[in-house]
């Protein structure tokens, strides 16, 4: 949906208004040190090949905690999305900041296949066998791994995770698939958890969903490939379309109502540009098939690749549900979740809270209109989630 905002401002480029000259591309450690915090890049591989980017602030220059942490919070990103995410607000209202100020050692990481995570040890990304993952590969590979890298840099035995989205769906896989990780987890957040998605009001999920919510020749000849990935050009277009005053800065906005949730009023406009010279970042078309399989077929379970293929997979027709039995965190899960959210409805919320039973506790959103998006962006995120969040972690660390 972007690429079409973004040909529209191709257009009047070429009918005369002039375009910036092309500028550099910022990572996230360029805008974290633009900020003036330190920022380390790691790169860590994969059991199956795929070379991931973690971003690191290590310690907070308002704090003399440089040589020792309080401990580590590992942050990961939704669909689509990337490190990025986490510090576009700045050092007043953003994440990844406020983690470090408290004096935490904070990692952000990548998954296959988004804008810092698109190498491999064999395969090249500009062919389909390295799109051939789901978010089931982000949760068995790419988050354990990380995890792993980052308690072994930190000398540390565990770790808080706070995930947004796909984040959460990919962490809760881990920890069905991967129990002993179990462990290793002093606390969980999960923004917009995502498990069941039966009640899922997108409506490019209910669009698309009975063409592609099941395995069928269409969906397999379009399931290995890159969806909406970031590049210069239309991120530096983004950019232009989406600041303020611009005359395309409303569609900007309705196009993440679109993606997130309807009408909310806490949309941070003025961080439009940054969000529209970061995202999308890129993901693979499983991904995205895998979550409309869920709604299609009201499990959270392994991709489907058809009842013949499935044999080979999994040694039955249909694919196996995930062991929710095996989430046993050492502390509850922490949900945050809202009503305006298109992707982690209600419901399908409280049915996943339902069967981990005492293993999560449940943080309802006091606002009707806040959506999948804002608990990234949103003005007054800080108030409304990140100090509840950051609150849970010291009390475990006190």
């Amino acid at each position: 949906m972007l690429k079409y905002l973004l040909a529209a401002v191709v257009i009047v480029a070429v009918s005369g208004t002039p375009l910036p000259e092309a500028r550099k591309f910022l990572t996230t450690s360029d805008r974290v040190q633009a900020y003036g915090y330190p920022s380390e890049t790691h790169e860590v591989q994969t059991g199956d090949g795929y070379i991931l980017t973690l971003f690191r602030i290590p310690y907070s220059p308002k704090l003399n905690n440089k040589n020792k942490p309080r401990g580590v919070v590992f942050l990961q990103h939704g669909l689509l999305s990337s490190s990025d995410c986490w510090i576009l607000n700045g050092p007043e209202n953003a994440l990844a900041f406020l983690l470090a100020d408290e004096g935490f050692d904070v990692w952000m990481g990548n998954a296959r296949g988004n804008t810092y995570s698109k190498d491999h040890t064999t395969k090249s990304s500009w062919l389909p066998p390295f799109w051939d993952f789901s978010w089931h590969e982000i949760g068995l590979h790419d988050i354990p791994t990380m995890l792993d890298y980052v308690l072994f840099i930190t000398d540390e035995r565990e770790l808080h995770y706070v995930g947004h989205s796909q984040g959460t769906t990919a962490f809760m896989v881990m920890l069905s698939q991967l129990p002993r990780y179990n462990s290793k987890i002093k606390t969980a957040h999960m923004l917009a958890p995502v498990g069941y998605m039966t009640h899922m009001t997108s409506p490019f999920a209910i669009i698309a969903a009975p063409l592609l919510g099941q395995p069928t020749l269409l969906s397999e000849l379009i399931g290995s490939s890159e969806f909406m990935p970031s590049n210069k050009l239309l991120s530096l277009l983004g950019s232009q379309a989406c600041k303020d005053k611009a005359i395309f800065q409303p569609m900007c906005e309705n196009i993440l109502f679109l993606m997130g949730g309807w009408d909310s009023s806490h949309l941070n406009s003025t961080l439009m540009p940054e969000i529209c010279q970061t995202h999308p970042a890129g993901s693979s078309t499983k991904q995205l098939l895998h979550y409309l399989q869920e709604f299609n077929s009201g499990h959270y379970r392994q991709y489907d690749h058809g009842k013949t293929l499935n044999k080979s997979y999994y040694k039955q027709k249909n694919p196996p549900d995930y062991f929710i039995e095996n989430i046993r965190p050492l502390t509850p899960l922490q949900f945050y979740y809202s009503d305006n959210d298109y992707f982690a409805a209600v419901v399908d919320v409280e049915q996943l809270a339902d069967e981990l039973g005492r293993n999560v506790d449940l943080h309802h959103v006091k606002y009707e209109d806040w959506n999948h998006l804002d608990y990234l962006w949103a003005i007054d995120v800080k108030e409304t989630i990140y100090d509840d969040v950051i609150e849970r972690i010291n009390a475990y660390e006190s």
